[in-house]
């Protein structure tokens, strides 16, 4: 019986026979203090053109999941291949640039907006390109934030703001996936529809070779945002129906 987390389901673009863009084969992880399975062996393949969301109760494994997608947290038992080829230990890095992770709560560096910005490219992984600041004020300008915003000081910023800059630092990089951890969960309603509008922004200027997989805890954002409806339950992912809702206008 075909496992149906690793089906090409999503409502979103027709895959055909084209590898997933990234799939786990028996993902794992356990708290090694206590021993405690938080993510039982999984199978997943998300392909180019999904947009999926996740939802499930607290504590179910959602981040653990998705943390352990990006390699952030090493699994205890399983693989991950991107592109059809395993992510060893010195692929790491490349695969972090490309398929990107966004939490709930965004870390950032001391200084201004412009300086959150440009911080990436001072990393190894990303000295091939250089930071554009027409592109990230246009990004910037998409989430209803004026080019002088790139002078405000990241301290002064309101929660919702600092995700806004955390986002466009992640999409000015070009990922091909986006791993959205709650991202929106602490903002008020106009600061969260300013990230999802940001997302799908994003999503449909090349639409055929980028994925997201994004967490929810709220039943309307999850309808908005997914075509693509799995669900976690202590440890396990499961499939649910799927749905043709459009991104957010």
């Amino acid at each position: 019986m075909k496992n149906p987390l690793n089906e090409s389901s999503g409502a979103d673009v027709q895959t055909g026979v084209a590898a997933p863009l990234v799939e786990a084969r028996g993902l794992a992880r356990r708290d090694a203090q206590r021993g405690q399975i938080l993510l039982q062996p999984t199978d997943f393949a998300l392909y180019a053109g999904q947009r999926v969301v996740l939802t499930g109760p607290s504590g179910s494994g959602k981040s653990v999941f998705l943390r352990a997608l990006a390699l952030l947290d090493p699994p205890d038992g399983g693989t991950l291949h991107w592109h059809d080829k395993a992510v060893g230990r010195t692929r790491i890095p490349r695969y972090r640039r490309h398929i990107a992770y966004l939490r709930q709560r965004p870390a950032l560096i001391d200084g201004t907006v412009e300086d959150n910005l440009r911080y990436p490219y001072t990393l190894a992984v990303y000295r091939d390109t250089a930071f554009d600041a027409a592109r990230a004020g246009a990004l910037l300008d998409a989430a209803g934030r004026g080019h002088d915003f790139l002078a405000r000081d990241a301290a002064d910023l309101s929660g919702g703001e600092a995700q806004i800059v955390a986002l466009v630092r992640v999409l000015q990089l070009d990922p091909e996936a986006l791993l959205l951890d709650e991202p929106t969960a602490s903002l008020d309603p106009e600061s969260a529809r300013a990230v999802e509008t940001l997302i799908a922004q994003w999503f449909e200027r090349e639409r055929a070779a980028r994925a997201t997989v994004w967490v929810s805890h709220d039943p309307a954002q999850a309808q908005r945002v997914g075509t693509r409806h799995l669900t976690m339950r202590a440890g396990v992912l499961s499939e649910t129906a799927s749905t043709t809702t459009g991104a957010p206008q």
